[in-house]
């Protein structure tokens, strides 16, 4: 298998600004984003954000205020982070999952002075939930909010819901756009360089903390327009995703991707199998964006053989091509590897081709434009082809840094980013991963930390302990599972458990596995004293594996 790929960018400046604007001028009245019964082209898009970036101008943003932004997927997302990064305010991304003790820890870390936001989405209930995490906010003032627990948070603008008093309806800001003209507009966007900020994505850290990727609008626009070569979107496609706009895999892989595209993103409040397969047919998708396990949830829904998905050709869900589209072998499935620092993938194949049998498990090879090193974690030298080590990459689509640490706690001296991902490359080029070096568990496609949800377990009165690791599931990947000591006298159940945790994180953390014990000496201790994680790892998989 010969190289012959090559880096490809667009051929104007890779900004907010001038992308919406490109996209606008290229696919005018074709339809870019669907929900429900609200439809937005790429002509309405272009001009919505403007009115709204212009209004946010009147309102005192520029260039460099952090304008957060939590708001499910849809237009009014993609209007508002359209507005702000147009006008050079980076945009943190909030995670509609978070709970109280998530979002108020991000919204102090990413250093927002206006937050864009509904009121409620799906049972969460922002409005008091930003009233929890901020004393004193609910007794504020519309634009002159001062609480300790934020000092950087000024003002809260709202869709859709009736504001509280210390915010304000979205029509309430659009109503100045007048104030500001389209030549300054233009000014503002002439003023960003490709190299600026753009956005800050929240991921699990190897820490308790999470960690906020920065990523440049360079990166932001041309990571997908140079993946374009390895997929098979057409102007006109039909994309389903119920991946989050605040993650890579919604925003970059989806979202922009299709504009440059020019094909449309189909939405939905909440994947629901059967309301997912009626809504494919209705607007007859033609690629579906999603993860291993919804494949298992469509195909198995009752109605899944009624359903006319002739409509459908792509996606990353073999399961639902047709049979001439089809892979079979998931090991021979072209794939690819990435990570949020990378803005996706870092390593491609063409998307739904077939591997030949000697590159079983390949993740593909470098993008164009990003390179791979093998290195050994105590040597620090690069390994051979076929060894084993870290995998390290390098080139145009890496995040700038992360929120609030140094480029050296972060990069190399010669700026490669040692990615905790375990693998090696053959003499071909070809990326073989091999899983995490550390013990971040992937279930679902939701990244989450052991550590983040340690902590929070033993906050729980009548804990001493808790051990959080990987149990392997046939559709999810792995599931979260705790190993639990309670104190001397001390027990709860393990549902009673679960029903506090999910009070106080995203529920995709929460274990789905609880093995409790009464003392410390009924684990597997090492002669160290620390506790012996495989060990105990293997005990809870024989435990809660399905079929063991």
């Amino acid at each position: 298998m010969t190289d012959d790929r090559t880096y490809q960018e667009p051929d104007y400046r890779a900004t907010a600004g001038e992308f919406i604007r490109h996209v606008a001028a290229e696919w005018g009245d074709r339809e870019l984003a669907v929900i429900d019964d609200h439809r937005l082209t790429f002509a309405e898009a272009e001009a919505e954000s403007a009115r709204l970036a212009k209004a946010l101008l009147a309102s005192g943003v520029k260039a460099g205020t952090h304008v957060a932004l939590l708001a499910p997927n849809g237009p009014d997302w993609i209007v508002g982070f359209l507005a702000a990064t147009r006008i050079g305010a980076p945009v943190p991304l909030l995670n509609t999952y978070y709970k109280p003790r998530e979002l108020g820890w991000v919204l102090e870390h990413c250093d927002a002075e206006v937050v864009l936001t509904v009121g409620s989405h799906l049972g969460h209930d922002y409005v008091e939930r930003l009233e929890q995490i901020a004393p004193g906010l609910a007794d504020q003032a519309h634009g002159e909010i001062r609480v300790d627990s934020h000092p950087t948070l000024r003002t809260v603008w709202m869709w859709n819901d009736d504001a509280p008093q210390w915010a304000a309806p979205i029509d309430d800001l659009l109503a100045r756009a007048d104030e500001v003209s389209d030549r300054d507009l233009l000014e503002a966007e002439a003023s960003l360089r490709p190299n600026d900020a753009m956005l800050v994505i929240y991921t699990s850290g190897s820490t308790a903390e999470p960690k906020g990727v920065i990523h440049s609008h360079g990166g932001v626009i041309r990571h997908p327009y140079n993946l374009l070569p390895f997929r098979d979107l057409e102007p006109g496609d039909i994309c389903y995703t119920p991946m989050p706009l605040f993650w890579v895999g919604g925003l970059t892989y989806t979202l922009i991707s299709c504009m440059h595209a020019g094909a449309s993103v189909v939405f939905e409040q909440q994947f629901e199998p059967g309301d997912t397969l009626a809504l494919i047919e209705r607007e007859k998708v033609t690629h579906v964006v999603g993860w291993p396990h919804m494949a298992k949830a469509l195909t198995e829904h009752p109605s899944f053989g009624d359903r006319d998905l002739s409509s459908v050709r792509g996606g990353s869900l073999d399961a639902l091509l047709p049979p001439e589209h089809r892979v079979g072998d998931p090991e021979l499935r072209a794939n690819s590897l990435g990570m949020t620092e990378s803005l996706g993938p870092h390593s491609i194949e063409m998307i739904g081709s077939e591997l030949p049998p000697e590159k079983r498990g390949s993740f593909g090879r470098s993008v164009p434009g990003m390179e791979h090193r093998i290195v050994d974690p105590i040597s620090g030298k690069d390994q051979p082809p076929g060894e084993m080590g870290e995998i390290w990459i390098k080139g145009y689509s890496l995040m700038l840094g992360h929120l609030k640490k140094s480029r050296r706690d972060v990069f190399t001296k010669d700026g490669w980013l040692p990615t905790g991902d375990a693998g090696f490359l053959d003499s071909d080029g070809h990326l073989f991963f091999k899983g995490r070096m550390g013990d971040q568990i992937k279930s679902s496609g939701m990244n989450i930390t052991p550590r983040e949800v340690e902590l929070v377990i033993e906050e729980q009165p009548e804990v001493m302990h808790a051990f959080v690791m990987a149990v392997p599931h046939a559709e999810r990947g792995e599931d979260v599972a705790a190993a639990i000591v309670f104190r001397p006298d001390q027990s709860a159940e393990p549902a009673d458990l679960q029903g506090r945790l999910k009070a106080e994180m995203a529920s995709y953390k929460v274990p789905r596995h609880i093995a409790t014990y009464g003392a410390p000496t009924e684990l597997p201790w090492l002669e160290s004293g620390k506790i012996d994680r495989r060990a105990l790892q293997q005990s809870l998989v024989d435990r809660f594996t399905e079929g063991s």
